[in-house]
């Protein structure tokens, strides 16, 4: 039996967020900064062991003054948590394409189990002989299940954020390393 490491490619992969402002709209960003490795037995994901790590400073909503709060206390305080964490403890199979893929998520020094839908988009070579594989991930949180409580109420007295967050990823993973189990 061989192992397998693959390697996030950042400038092939993303980390999306929406969340619901003041329950009329959404409002969506992106952290830009994260790396991931994932080790598989053979190239079949679903034994696959994830690790995935973003910089809470790379967030990014197209507004500076927003992305300021969102690092500040009120919310991430990214200078006492700098980053946000997943690892696997399981991938569940639901069909030829499909995964539900179980782990611990830490945000702000709070971990909680989480189970996040993961899409297998495919495997391929890359036109340099590197083998690749994509997948999209889903999943919708609690903001406050991991410490982000900051809530306002608008002058009509409407809720300034909502409380659930999606989550989106698109990874392409590249295959570095096969190692033979001996």
């Amino acid at each position: 039996m061989a192992t397998t490491t693959w390697v996030l490619d950042p400038s092939h992969s993303e980390l999306n967020f929406k969340i619901k402002h003041l329950m009329i709209s959404s409002v969506s960003g992106k952290f830009t900064s994260f790396t991931g490795k994932v080790q598989t037995e053979e190239d079949d994901f679903s034994s696959a062991k994830i690790n995935f790590t973003t910089a809470v400073n790379s967030i990014n909503t197209s507004n500076e003054q927003r992305d300021a709060h969102l690092k500040a206390v009120d919310f991430f305080d990214a200078v006492n948590h700098p980053e946000m964490h997943f690892e696997s403890n399981g991938m569940e199979k639901i069909d030829e394409d499909n995964y539900k893929l179980h782990g611990t998520l830490s945000i702000r020094g709070i971990s909680k189990q989480i189970g996040l839908n993961v899409e297998y988009g495919g495997t391929t070579i890359d036109p340099w002989g590197g083998t690749r594989a994509g997948f999209a991930i889903s999943v919708k949180i609690n903001r406050k299940d991991f410490g982000l409580n900051f809530s306002m109420v608008s002058e009509t007295g409407g809720v300034l954020l909502g409380e659930e967050v999606n989550l989106s990823a698109e990874v392409e993973l590249v295959r570095e390393v096969v190692e033979e189990l001996v």
